[in-house]
């Protein structure tokens, strides 16, 4: 058996000594599969320069809770008095240099330099468009937040800067932010990697804050659907939570990375099955990464919630540089 690059521990249900696997493990595609994927996408790739978009200037703090989106999954929330960055990417390009892969199609919904004090960074996996190396190392040494992430990923981002300091969670732990916050790593049907090389040798994951108030929100990290069950779980373990983040984007075509992501349909039925009182859509409209349309994500999503028969309010698709704020208790 080869050795894990980035976590050694013990045999569970979805480590097997050696890879991580997801509830609903995705099959093994040929390697034309993969050609006939990639081909399509060439043919839908821009590298247009960034345009400009609307700008948050976030408040210091906010004892509510205020989403800002800076673009596809990166989004600052802002709950129980503490500042959340979820999946920060602020790097122009996805890749291990610039100019590698997608381009960014607009400028961060969040400045650098307009940040508040960031006291949490939660990654949920460790694809170039969730895990931004040099990003992190930069929040850390400006801000010296929490690190939170799933099994394995701490050595992918220490590998930024040695000196990081991550905690390393596996699915089903997790620990406190504050007096008033806790953090939790659920599981998702998704997959990990950095090269062809180390598939699957780091822990991917969604996340549960749970404010002492009783609030609860559910950050839906890459999934596919699978059967259900693992959103249906989240209501029977943490309740209904009050706010989802939900992907809708990088979906087409189904044949390909329906295995991985869901589409704005099944970011419906993940609404319903974790019983969320309001949803909020991410993962779309800044890096093309899959063939349907960068802009197409929200026109399918009313679509979708039409045939739920299901108000447009109840999920909207986040917007980057336009802030959302929800209830919380």
């Amino acid at each position: 058996m080869r050795r894990n690059a980035y976590y050694q521990g013990p045999v569970t249900d979805h480590f097997d000594g050696e890879r991580f696997t997801s509830p609903n493990e995705l099959p093994v595609r040929p390697p034309s599969a993969h050609l006939r994927f990639v081909a399509g996408q060439v043919a839908r790739f821009r590298s247009a320069p960034p345009r400009a978009i609307p700008q948050d200037r976030p408040p210091a703090r906010v004892d509510g809770l205020r989403i800002s989106p800076i673009g596809h999954s990166s989004l600052l929330v802002q709950v129980a008095g503490l500042n959340i960055l979820i999946d920060p990417v602020f790097a122009e390009w996805l890749g291990p240099w610039a100019g590698s892969g997608p381009r960014r199609a607009h400028e961060p919904g969040v400045r650098w330099e307009d940040l508040p004090p960031i006291d949490a960074v939660l990654i949920s996996h460790n694809h170039w468009d969730h895990l931004d190396g040099p990003g992190i190392a930069r929040l850390w040494h400006r801000f010296r937040p929490r690190i939170v992430t799933p099994l394995g990923n701490d050595a992918v981002i220490r590998r930024y800067d040695p000196g990081i300091t991550v905690e390393a969670l596996d699915w089903g732990e997790g620990m406190a932010l504050s007096d008033r916050l806790w953090v939790q790593v659920e599981p998702a049907h998704h997959w990990s990697g950095r090269s062809l090389l180390d598939r699957r040798m780091a822990l991917w994951g969604s996340f549960v804050l749970k404010d002492a108030s009783g609030g609860v929100l559910y950050h839906v990290g890459d999934t596919a659907y699978g059967d259900g069950r693992i959103f249906q779980r989240i209501r029977e373990v943490h309740g209904a939570p009050d706010v989802a983040l939900i992907p809708i984007g990088a979906y087409e075509p189904r044949w390909y990375v329906g295995g991985q992501h869901v589409d704005p349909d099944e970011a419906v039925r993940i609404m319903l099955d974790c019983g969320a009182k309001q949803a909020f859509g991410h993962h779309w409209g800044t890096f093309q990464l899959t063939w349907e349309a960068v802009d197409a994500p929200p026109r399918e999503l009313e679509a979708a919630l039409g045939r739920h028969k299901l108000p447009p309010e109840r999920f909207r698709a986040l917007r980057p540089g336009e802030p959302v704020e929800s209830p919380w208790p």
